[in-house]
C-alpha cells in the first residue's frame, strides 16, 4: 500500500501519541496503518507505539502495551491503549458494555435524513471478496451474526456531489460496521475502495473519509472521565472546511458522559 500523504503533501506515517500514563495511552493512528501487526508484516500501532516507548525509557526491557479495540486500516483516528494488565482488562470490559463513547466523522455517497440510526445484523463468518454482510431482517442465528448499531447527526451537505458530512456514533464496535452499514443503505462512504463506488470520484482521494474523532471514557484507575478529540486533517480525503465544521460540531454536541480533559 502507497503512503498516505496529507492536504500539505506530507507523509504521516507514524503514530501521534496525545496522552499517555502508567496505566493507558491514547494515540492517533494515521491512515493506511495496521492495529495490529498481521502476516504481511506492514506496520502497525500496536509495535510502532511500543517502539517509541521503548526507546524513550532506554531500558532493555520491552513496556507492556495491550490492544483493547481496533479501527480499520484505511480508518485514521484515535486509539486508547492499555499499559497494565488491570487496565487491559477493565477497557476491554468497558468496550464490551457499551461504556465507550466512539464517535466518527465520515462523508457519505448520499444525503440521508439530519439524524437517524441503523440497527441491524453483521455477519462474523469469513468475509464474501473482503466485506462483511448486511442482514435488515429481523435478528438471524447469533451463532452467525452479531448486532450492530449507530446513529449520525449531519453535519452539512455538498449538493453538487451529493455528499455528506456526518458525525457518527457508534453502539457496537464490528468489523468495517460504519462503511458495511451506509453502503448498505445505497450511502457508501467517500473513497472506499472495499464498499465503494468506484468511481473516478472515489480514485480521487487516497483512503475511506473516516476519521475516529472524539473518545470518551471513564479511566480504568483513576475513574476520571476523560474525552480526547482529533480533527481529521491527517486525512486527506476530508477538506480544511470539514475540519472546520466538525470542530464547530463537536463544540455543540457534548458526548454522552460527563468529559474531564486530562
Amino acid at each position: 500500500m502507497k503512503p498516505i500523504k496529507d492536504r500539505h503533501g506530507v507523509i504521516r506515517n507514524k503514530p501521534v501519541i496525545l496522552y499517555e500514563d502508567r496505566h493507558i495511552l491514547v494515540a492517533v493512528k494515521p491512515p493506511g496503518m495496521l492495529s495490529q501487526g498481521d502476516i504481511t508484516r506492514a506496520p502497525d500501532m500496536l509495535t510502532e507505539i511500543k517502539k517509541i516507548l521503548w526507546e524513550k525509557s532506554g531500558q532493555t526491557r520491552r513496556p507492556f502495551l495491550a490492544l483493547v479495540h481496533r479501527l480499520d486500516r484505511p480508518t485514521s483516528g484515535l486509539m486508547v491503549f492499555a499499559r497494565s494488565s488491570k487496565a487491559a482488562s477493565r477497557l476491554a470490559k468497558a468496550f464490551r458494555e457499551r461504556q465507550v463513547v466512539r464517535e466518527y466523522v465520515a462523508i457519505t455517497r448520499g444525503i440521508p435524513e439530519e439524524t437517524g440510526f441503523f440497527t441491524d445484523s453483521i455477519s462474523i463468518e469469513k468475509e464474501k471478496n473482503g466485506r462483511v454482510q448486511v442482514s435488515r431482517n429481523q435478528m438471524p442465528d447469533r451463532k452467525k451474526w452479531r448486532e450492530a448499531s449507530l446513529s449520525w447527526k449531519r453535519l452539512s451537505i455538498d449538493w453538487q456531489r451529493e455528499e455528506s458530512l456526518l458525525l457518527v456514533t457508534l453502539s457496537t464496535g464490528r468489523k468495517h460496521q460504519i462503511r458495511a452499514q451506509f453502503a448498505a443503505s445505497k450511502m457508501p462512504l467517500l473513497g472506499d475502495r472495499r464498499y465503494g463506488k468506484g468511481d473516478a470520484r472515489d480514485r480521487n482521494v487516497p483512503t475511506v473519509a473516516l476519521h475516529a474523532c472524539r473518545l470518551t471514557f471513564t479511566h480504568p484507575v483513576s475513574k476520571t472521565v476523560y474525552t480526547f478529540k482529533s480533527m481529521p486533517d491527517i486525512n486527506p480525503s476530508f477538506s480544511d472546511q470539514d475540519g472546520i465544521v466538525l470542530k464547530g460540531a463537536l463544540e455543540r454536541n457534548k458526548p454522552d458522559l460527563l468529559s474531564q480533559s486530562p
